[in-house]
């Protein structure tokens, strides 16, 4: 399986979650391919309401999958302003389209420019990533 992680986003190290900023305010929010696979395929998920208020570390959501049931954590302190109701209705979309049609909230971000700060981009996602290939594999949680 191919992982990318494209450097115009943005990654929470932890929890393989990704942010692509669409303004000064709203920042969309994904899984990384790496998280999914380590995962499996998604067979539920819930997001929490539009108009919830969510701090960087809390839970956005959670998810059912293939190797685990847990939550999916915010990188971002902020309010959901936008669920994305095709992965609501056909979770497998996340694990097709990560960085497409998969993706899973909308946020408006109360300190984007600080926030941002704390997840890893640009030049930096390629050693991250590999770090994390690694590290995955030698676990065995992805092959």
């Amino acid at each position: 399986m191919s992982y990318e992680f494209p450097e115009n986003l943005f990654f929470d190290k932890k929890h393989h979650v990704w942010c692509l900023p669409e303004s000064e305010l709203l920042v969309r929010i994904g899984i990384d391919p790496l998280g999914l696979a380590s995962l499996g395929d998604l067979a539920y998920l819930s997001l929490n309401q539009n108009g919830s208020k969510v701090s960087r570390g809390q839970p956005i959501g959670m998810l059912e999958a293939a190797k685990m049931t847990g939550e999916l954590i915010s990188p971002v302190d902020g309010e959901i302003v936008e669920r994305n109701q095709h992965v609501l209705n056909d979770p497998f979309q996340v694990n097709s389209e990560p960085y497409g049609a998969g993706w899973l909230v909308v946020l408006e971000c109360e300190n984007w420019s600080e926030d941002s700060k704390k997840l890893v981009t640009g030049r930096k996602v390629e050693a991250w990533s590999k770090d994390e290939l690694k590290r995955y594999r030698d676990h065995g949680w992805i092959e």
